[in-house]
């Protein structure tokens, strides 16, 4: 598959952008609600739902926070109405750069996504300007403790998932986006257990970036959309040598 997303892998390194609590648990929050409101509040049987919730404990997320989350999602308990809005734009050097954001206030989200984009030399484009760039696929982390390649391969095979590889203390598997869930459930029933699983947006291609300067710029605005509250994920199709990547984010 050609086109890795590096932004993902600096949030990975980086331990989530170290973000605040506060607003990590807001973003995770959201996702629930979300994901509760399109698809029910019971997590055996709302996928989307399920995967909202694990990845929230892995973050130490309360109980208490989650099962709010969920009712909100369900109308147990009143709340704002959430929406889910995409954003596309270039960062400088032409980078593509696709938003996804949950807000309960579309006016509000996009002036602030305008500004970053702004404020960091990059532009908010129309619609489709850059979303064909991209495709939609499964992520699952695996600790690579879990076990052998061999072993997860042989269960990837079988259940249809695209790309296996290692990255640090992870191996990423990429599925097609309706074999997510598909390809978790026979991971689990051979008792590995993700670390995280969610449909994200792999770039076609990528634009090398050598310029120091460009590509900080492109790093700075990333983690500037990252920081919003409304903004849920980022991706971006630069590619930035790894030696330049290290003094970058060290």
């Amino acid at each position: 598959m050609a086109g890795h997303n590096k932004w993902s892998k600096i949030k990975r390194t980086k331990g989530v952008l170290d973000m605040k609590r506060g607003t990590l648990f807001s973003k995770l929050s959201k996702e629930i609600t979300l994901a509760a409101k399109l698809g029910g509040g019971d997590a055996d049987t709302n996928f989307r739902l399920r995967t909202a919730i694990q990845n929230a404990r892995a973050q130490n997320m309360p109980n208490d926070n989650i099962e709010r989350a969920i009712k909100k999602g369900t109308g147990e308990i009143e709340s704002q109405a959430i929406e889910e809005l995409t954003y596309e734009g270039y960062a400088p050097g032409g980078i593509a750069v696709l938003i996804e954001a949950a807000t309960d206030n579309r006016n509000r989200t996009a002036a602030e996504i305008r500004h970053i984009f702004s404020k960091h030399n990059g532009n908010l484009a129309t619609s489709g300007s850059v979303a064909y760039l991209f495709h939609k696929r499964g992520e699952i982390l695996l600790p690579v403790t879990t076990a052998g390649e061999e072993e997860i391969l042989e269960v990837l095979l079988e259940a249809g998932a695209d790309e296996l590889e290692q990255e640090g203390e992870h191996y990423r598997i990429i599925t097609p986006p309706d074999r997510l869930y598909s390809v978790a459930e026979a991971l689990r029933n051979k008792g590995y257990t993700a670390e995280t699983m969610k449909l994200t947006y792999v770039p076609e291609n990528t634009v090398p970036v050598t310029d120091a300067s460009v590509a900080e710029q492109v790093l700075h605005l990333c983690e500037a959309l990252e920081e919003n509250d409304d903004v849920q994920n980022v991706y971006a199709n630069f590619d930035i040598p790894e030696e330049l990547l290290a003094r970058l984010t060290a």
